[in-house]
């Protein structure tokens, strides 16, 4: 697994617990899903790149982690739109993603991620991402 650095955001707001989770592979959403909430954080799981934008919007979550393979909008363009946004552009994001070729990786940087993880994971490492990004402990 790939794990890149992390430089959080100035503006990244700390002691959240919120987390949306956008796979459209349903074993991976409950991977996930069990994993994160066994930790303390409330997930709402999607299964395309539409709906994430979407419940991005509306929940403002504190954490969003996006596969980049999805139906409609991929990973990467969620990712440009989240930054873009006035409401959502400081919510730290996590590309977990089976796409793991250097320009793969880059794309991500390009796009604004703040963390890229490969597939396979372990689900240990992104929960321990997810309560350092949030303020909850050290990586």
């Amino acid at each position: 697994m790939a794990i890149a650095p992390l430089s959080l955001p100035p503006t990244v707001r700390r002691g959240g617990r919120r987390v949306l989770f956008a796979d459209d592979d349903p074993g991976m959403r409950a991977i996930v899903l069990l994993n994160l909430q066994a930790e303390g954080f409330e997930v709402t799981t999607v299964e395309d790149g539409d709906e994430a934008l979407r419940e991005a919007e509306r929940l403002r979550p504190d954490l969003i982690v996006l596969d980049v393979m999805m139906p409609g909008r991929d990973g990467f363009e969620v990712l440009r739109a989240l930054k873009a946004g006035e409401e959502t552009a400081a919510i730290p994001v996590v590309l977990l993603t089976a796409k793991a070729t250097d320009s793969d990786v880059w794309e991500g940087w390009k796009s604004g991620a703040d963390y890229y993880m490969t597939k396979p994971f372990n689900p240990e490492d992104l929960a321990r991402f997810a309560n350092h990004v949030l303020g909850f402990g050290d990586i």
